[in-house]
């Protein structure tokens, strides 16, 4: 489409290059207790958004992506929220709903449909928050929803750190599932995102992967996640 875009979050390749080809696919410990209708209903609406894209071009994409300079001179903040909807190519979105159905069902069923909600929605307002804060003088579009899905992985750290996440390693031609604890998956995960965007920042990238974004989206998960789960207690199973 001849743009540059911020991705809030790296596609399916990407991925496989920063966490040495591991890829989650659930939690293999614990099943949720109640369907995970708000993970699958903001799956769907992510969807709709990219058919919407890819109906809409250029034109839709720049009218409903973040914009940090656009937003630090107070115009267009609702595209706060619908960049989180919205993703950049194929392998961006795959990417992102693949990790939010890794870990969004089990958090979804600790803090309850209505509270998931809240937090996923304000994971997203404060991974982009954050991007802007970095990159307040960018003209550069910010899209993607992973800044609300690493809200989701926080949230997860805290809460199931020793629950066992099965993923799907890549190396080359060759494949294996395998379980991982969350604590070491998550962990490298969020030490990946540091260390990159400390990269972005020294090479002054203007586009790319918004690394900030994916920061302040779990900082503020693993903060506040069990605010939103009331401090239930959390039963440990299968040690």
């Amino acid at each position: 489409m001849g743009l540059r875009f911020s991705f809030e979050h790296v596609d399916l390749e990407k991925e496989r290059d920063t966490m040495g080809g591991m890829i989650p696919l659930g939690d293999a410990t614990r099943r949720p207790e109640h369907f995970p209708a708000v993970t699958i209903g903001i799956i769907v609406v992510n969807a709709l958004v990219f058919v919407a894209e890819l109906s809409g071009g250029e034109a839709f994409v720049m009218r409903w992506s973040e914009i940090p300079a656009t937003i630090i001179a107070g115009h267009h903040w609702i595209t706060i929220l619908t960049a989180m909807f919205m993703h950049a190519g194929w392998m961006h979105i795959i990417g992102n709903m693949v990790f939010l159905w890794a870990f969004g069902p089990e958090i979804e069923d600790a803090m309850g449909p209505v509270r998931y909600l809240a937090f996923y929605l304000l994971s997203g307002l404060a991974a982009s928050l954050a991007q802007t804060a970095i990159t307040p003088h960018s003209t550069v579009p910010n899209l993607g929803a992973s800044g609300a899905i690493a809200g989701v992985m926080g949230a997860f750290l805290v809460t199931y750190p020793q629950d066992k996440i099965r993923s799907l390693l890549l190396f080359g031609i060759w494949t294996r599932i395998t379980f991982i604890p969350a604590a070491l998956l998550i962990g490298l995960w969020f030490l990946i995102q540091i260390f990159d965007q400390v990269g972005a920042v020294a090479s002054v990238q203007g586009g790319g992967v918004a690394y900030a974004a994916h920061v302040g989206g779990f900082i503020f998960g693993a903060v506040t996640g069990r605010f939103f789960e009331g401090f239930r207690r959390v039963d440990e199973i299968g040690y």
